[in-house]
């Protein structure tokens, strides 16, 4: 699937991609997934969320680039069931939609009392129902905001990297230069969406639910671990042509839980950090840049080594400082502002050590499987 998704015109991100593929295919179930896409403006968030909304079956898709304050209310009771909702510019959305939303995520229904007119021409009031049984990709600047707002939602980030960036414009290059026949893509997109048609609803019974813990690292563990759990569901009916149904349901195997742990993984850290994706990434690229701890610099330093909007910079500077990763400094008579790293933390290390443990945990499992 993943390969297929590649062809149809998504280039890098091979875990993200993935996992938005598998949080946007489950609107046909009755508890879908949603996610948000977080990332610095101009990043490729919303392309890479539309993309995804183009492998998922056309008909089954509602694009949004904003949500007025009570349009959702409007909704028939069964318009939002089953269908997948792509909202282009979370940020845009003001506090009532904002709400709206969030009680469809976490309750599947909104409520409200509305004024109508009867036959005769009398203003009564009655009860209107929508119902919200749908998936949702977001995107958005500020992750670490609707993270605690919507429980149920993943967060993700766009990977920033030079590396990737380097992949999409090759990429480019080789579409201008007529090397990508869009036949190809056209055909992997109907492919993947005939896949998502072809899927049957069926429960999923996770036999190793009990036995795989998620690191205490993790703040919100129990928030994380139902939404593992759903995961490993979702990835157990994409994999349904392959697996034992008993009893009219579907048998969780090994590999469901090792594909979930590799492509949640991102997320997983996510949960672990108290930086978001777009100021990790920075700050894991400064400490790149500066080598050592001791070593202080300027704003306008890293503007042009990370090649920088100043606000951008600014922002993710005054972010660092606020939180205790850096401290200011004045140097010399000219009272010039300096930052210093005063909290260097061993990001990757941990990252190397979370993942070994998950994975550990699956491999002991395996033994199992041959009973």
């Amino acid at each position: 699937m993943n390969k297929l998704i590649e062809q149809s015109g998504i280039v890098g991100e091979e875990n993200s991609r993935l996992l938005l593929f598998i949080i946007a295919s489950s609107y046909k179930t009755k508890q879908p997934l949603h996610a948000i896409v977080q990332g610095s403006s101009g990043s490729g968030k919303t392309h890479l969320i539309s993309k995804i909304a183009d492998i998922i079956p056309q008909e089954d898709v509602l694009r949004f680039t904003r949500i007025t304050e009570s349009s959702l209310y409007n909704w028939g009771e069964y318009e939002l069931v089953n269908k997948l909702l792509i909202i282009e510019d979370l940020d845009g959305l003001k506090e009532e939609a904002m709400f709206a939303m969030r009680e469809l995520i976490s309750n599947q229904r909104l409520s409200s009392s509305v004024s109508i007119k009867d036959k005769k021409g009398n203003i009564k009031s009655t009860k209107k129902e929508v119902k919200g049984v749908f998936s949702s990709l977001s995107a958005t600047t500020k992750g670490e905001i609707y993270e605690d707002n919507m429980s149920r939602s993943f967060l993700l980030a766009i990977d920033e990297s030079t590396a990737q960036s380097r992949r999409i414009i090759d990429y480019q290059n080789k579409k201008y230069a007529g090397e990508i026949e869009p036949k190809d893509q056209e055909k992997a997109r109907n492919k993947l969406q005939q896949i998502v048609r072809a899927l049957q609803n069926y429960d999923v019974i996770n036999p190793y639910a009990t036995k795989l813990e998620l690191p205490q690292e993790v703040h919100k563990i129990r928030r994380l671990n139902e939404m593992f759990q759903s995961i490993v569901r979702q990835i157990t009916l994409l994999n349904q042509r392959d697996r034992a149904l008993k009893n009219d349901k579907l048998i969780t195997q090994i590999e469901d839980l090792q594909q979930a742990t590799e492509v949640l993984f991102e997320s997983i850290i996510l949960k672990v950090d108290e930086l978001d994706g777009s100021l990790r990434q920075f700050f894991e690229k400064l400490k790149k840049h500066l080598k050592t701890q001791e070593k202080d610099f300027t704003q306008r330093e890293i503007r042009q080594a990370f090649n920088m909007s100043k606000s951008q910079c600014s922002r993710f500077i005054i972010q660092l400082v606020e939180l205790e990763y850096l401290i200011t400094m004045n140097k010399g008579n000219l009272r010039k502002i300096c930052y210093k790293v005063d909290y260097w933390d061993d990001y990757q290390k941990l990252r190397i050590k979370i993942k070994e443990k998950l994975l550990l945990q699956i491999e002991k499992l395996r033994p199992n499987t041959t009973e």
